[in-house]
């Protein structure tokens, strides 16, 4: 769901590039504030085109020419315009309401496109996934859970990686010369280190310190913990230690029967749920004594730069809870966008360091017929994060991002902290529609993770 490298759970339905049934490839027009990359390649062309002093029509023809090339290019696209620097591309091919989204976000990757598909290889027994969620760091410094404190960009978040690549293969590569032309991509000329083949420079506004994956376990040993990654009862969250509840509570006949978050079920009465959470610690300075002792202050500045996990007694207040309810598909084709309903409720919440509970239910799934999901987001109250704001866009009335700021080439003091809204995504809950004949209260016995 969420990793240092950022958030993959919503789906819009934009498209960076448009693919034919012959498989040919165009570069789609811009979709309300999201730009596709290679149509920004031909808007930096046609600029250029006409400060040279070449016609509209010749400029025109540029800028087509331009976004056929970066189509063709695929994931090197950028590559197509000689001496393009991170400023001129914007924020194109960025979801720009999306929270902290990945690098050149791709919403048919997103978990939500991924839950709303269903396979109908075999039109009897049509397939779907059932994923649990998490999160993780998923850093190449061996530094699980950095997302505890909002601190050291350059050392705990892969911003480090382009600098460092550099040193290791040689140096920077030349700038090249702005050119009023497209180039084709050359794969066979050799003349780029991997990280230049990558954009690494302008995704490096983009790497985070967070992503945590929680497990609700009967313990804190190896084996209980892989239980309960076996039966999907975890969340992620974006760094900060959240806690959170997700359960159907009429899962079965009994009063006290309840199904927890990543539980399966054949259900057919009205769902019942309950939600629960609560927010972090606010972090105090520096380690504690116990962590000091353990390791020293050497060890310690090595490992984390001195600033341990050290919670305060004060907790961060969550504000709301988003429900998202995701019903797959029911034949080939069917088009997924209204199948995603985010969010299907918002839970207002009261301010207060105890957390926040709630009941729901939904009176449309019995006679809706169909099969669904449900899960749940708990949103945190403002804070400051490392890379929150990402290319640091500021926009015009209309919300076009006009001129960015990105988090290269500024003092590596410098968090570029911005503010934003921490949460924590619960694992979803499945329910098979089924009739309510022969069912306990509604849910069959053949259901997935249900306690009692």
């Amino acid at each position: 769901m969420f990793s240092s490298h950022g958030n993959s759970e919503e789906f819009r339905a934009f498209r960076e590039v448009e693919i034919a049934a012959d498989g040919a490839k165009a570069c789609p027009a811009p979709d309300g504030a999201f730009t596709p990359s290679c149509w920004r390649a031909g808007e930096i062309i046609a600029a250029r085109c006409a400060a040279a002093g070449e016609s509209a029509e010749e400029c025109a023809k540029r800028a087509e020419e331009a976004r056929a090339n970066y189509v063709a290019a695929d994931l090197t696209g950028h590559l197509t315009v000689p001496g393009a620097k991170v400023e001129d591309w914007l924020d194109s091919g960025q979801c720009p309401d999306c929270f902290q989204p990945a690098f050149n976000y791709r919403p048919r990757s997103s978990v939500q496109y991924i839950m709303a598909l269903r396979d109908f290889e075999n039109p009897a027994q049509p397939e779907r996934f059932h994923f649990g969620f998490m999160a993780s760091s998923d850093n190449h410094s061996a530094r699980p859970g950095t997302g505890y404190k909002e601190i050291a960009r350059s050392t705990f978040t892969e911003a480090r990686l382009p600098l460092a690549a550099s040193e290791l293969l040689g140096g920077a590569r030349k700038p090249e010369d702005p050119s009023a032309r497209s180039v084709p991509f050359d794969a066979t000329s050799g003349a780029y280190q991997f990280f230049d083949l990558r954009e690494s420079e302008r995704s490096s506004s983009f790497f985070l310190n967070g992503g945590l994956i929680a497990a609700h376990a009967s313990g804190r040993d190896r084996d209980a913990i892989w239980d309960s990654l076996q039966r999907r009862e975890v969340y992620g969250t974006s760094g900060p230690r959240i806690l959170l509840w997700f359960d159907l509570v009429n899962a079965g006949a009994e009063a006290a029967a309840s199904a927890p978050m990543g539980s399966s079920l054949a259900f057919g009465a009205e769902p019942q749920f309950r939600v629960r959470a609560v927010g972090s610690f606010e972090q105090n300075p520096g380690c504690p004594d116990d962590s000091t002792e353990a390791l020293g202050t050497e060890q310690l500045a090595r490992l984390c730069r001195g600033e341990c996990h050290h919670p305060s007694e004060k907790r961060r207040r969550i504000t709301r809870i988003e429900v998202v309810r995701i019903r797959p598909q029911n034949a080939p084709g069917e088009d997924v966008a209204p199948l995603i309903e985010d969010p299907w409720r918002v839970i207002a919440c009261e301010p207060s360091e105890a957390g926040c509970a709630a009941t729901f239910s939904d009176p449309e799934f019995v006679g809706a017929a169909r099969d669904t999901l449900y899960y749940v987001r708990a949103i945190e109250e403002k804070s400051l994060a490392v890379n929150a704001d990402l290319l640091r866009c500021e926009r015009d009335g209309s919300g076009k991002c006009v001129r960015v700021k990105p988090c290269i080439g500024v003092s590596p003091e410098d968090e570029c902290l911005a503010e934003t809204e921490e949460r924590a995504w619960s694992s979803p809950i499945f329910l098979e529609h089924a009739p309510a004949e022969g069912a306990a209260g509604g849910a069959i016995a053949r259901a997935e993770g249900v306690q009692r």
